[in-house]
């Protein structure tokens, strides 16, 4: 039953109290009552009147719970340091919120809050952004050039202190690059075989800039999409590039003939003059073989010149008649005039006879008139030399 219901003998718990004062409680003696409760436990109270009396301080199983506790409390923060990063993390501590050191991958401890506080930073994670801009040329030609950057956290320090918005820094610095490399180059280099050599270029060129102002970020790659003429004069590029094409395409014949004709030719080449090699040994070797001869039939002469004439002649004629047709003509018995037929003898002789022909021929029945007879007689008595 509650104390202040009928025959609850209105007794106060804070107090004790009963009557017919109903007036709050005491605040005094409601604190001074939870102090006596909590400090039983925790033995920071005063007990009964006798403890009083002798004069006792605090009990000694309280001061063990208190002593407890705080280690457990303690024991806890310094747990509360320990960290683990990942292998595509680093960790950068804090200490009262300076930067004080960058931790690989591993576990780790620091300093517990709020002295030390540790920031995973992932420096493997490739981030990208676009870029298109439209800008002059060397040759003072516009160009239209869209290319995608990849970069990313090199530095962890760096990129979370050094520079407050280090992404808008690489964009910056991608950009000038870009007007610089394009602003030397020329637009038939930047269209045809010159991209690869110029995003290594703008690469190069932004990765200082950002080296410069410790952003903490490694550019990875540029990759130049698309670079292209204006759409006004995009058909007049069109044109020179088919051009050049067809240019690369007729060097590429050309060449393709030239490996086939040269080693032809020189094949020829050596073919003829191995011919030409063979030719002037023949003949020095018949040269050195017609003085060797003349030399032996001069020496054969000096022993016998009459003999060695006659031989020679006879030699000379031998080899003139077996190459001619001849006629062979008995006139001893007959007075009958004789004529030779010479186109015949011609025509077989155009026709190539290999053999000598001899062809008898009939006199004819009429008698000539005596002058030719006598110049028969005269040349029956001639010999041949």
């Amino acid at each position: 039953m509650a104390w202040n219901e009928p025959g609850g003998g209105n007794q106060d718990p804070w107090g004790g109290k009963g009557g017919g004062d109903q007036g709050p409680p005491d605040l005094d003696e409601v604190v001074k009552k939870l102090q006596a409760k909590f400090g039983g436990i925790f033995g920071g109270g005063k007990s009964s009147g006798s403890d009083r009396a002798g004069g006792g301080a605090s009990g000694g199983p309280g001061a063990v719970g208190v002593g407890l506790i705080a280690l457990v409390a303690l024991l806890v923060w310094i747990g509360s340091g320990i960290y683990i990063i990942e292998p595509a993390e680093r960790g950068v501590v804090l200490r009262f919120g300076a930067y004080a050191d960058t931790t690989q991958p591993g576990p780790h401890w620091h300093l517990p809050f709020p002295i030390e506080n540790v920031y995973k930073v992932n420096v493997d994670q490739i981030s990208s952004f676009p870029h298109k801009a439209q800008m002059l040329t060397r040759d003072e030609n516009i160009v239209d050039v869209q290319l995608t950057v990849q970069s990313r956290i090199q530095d962890a320090g760096d990129y979370l202190f050094q520079d407050q918005n280090p992404e808008k820094t690489l964009r910056d610095a991608v950009e000038t690059a870009v007007r610089e490399i394009i602003g030397k180059s020329n637009l038939d280099f930047i269209l045809t075989e010159g991209r690869s050599a110029i995003s290594d270029r703008i690469k190069s060129a932004a990765q200082d800039m950002v080296n410069n102002y410790k952003t903490g970020l490694e550019i990875t790659s540029v990759n130049i999409e698309a670079a292209k003429p204006p759409e006004q004069v995009k058909a007049a590029f069109d044109d020179a590039i088919k051009a050049r094409e067809d240019k690369e395409r007729q060097e590429n014949q050309a060449e393709a003939y030239a490996n086939e004709v040269v080693p032809r030719a020189r094949g020829a080449a050596a073919r003829q003059l191995s011919d030409a090699q063979a030719y002037r040994e023949r003949v020095i070797a018949e040269a050195i073989g017609e003085s060797s001869r003349f030399l032996a039939v001069l020496g054969e002469y000096k022993k016998a010149p009459q003999v060695t004439r006659e031989r020679l002649y006879i030699d000379a004629v031998e080899q003139m008649l077996s190459q001619t047709s001849k006629v062979m003509l008995d006139s001893e018995g007959s007075n009958s005039l004789m004529y030779l037929p010479l186109d015949k003898i011609i025509q077989s002789a155009g026709d190539g006879a290999a053999a000598p022909q001899y062809k008898p021929y009939k006199p004819a029945a009429t008698q000539a008139p005596p002058a030719r007879r006598d110049v028969r007689e005269n040349s029956r008595g001639r010999r041949v030399r």
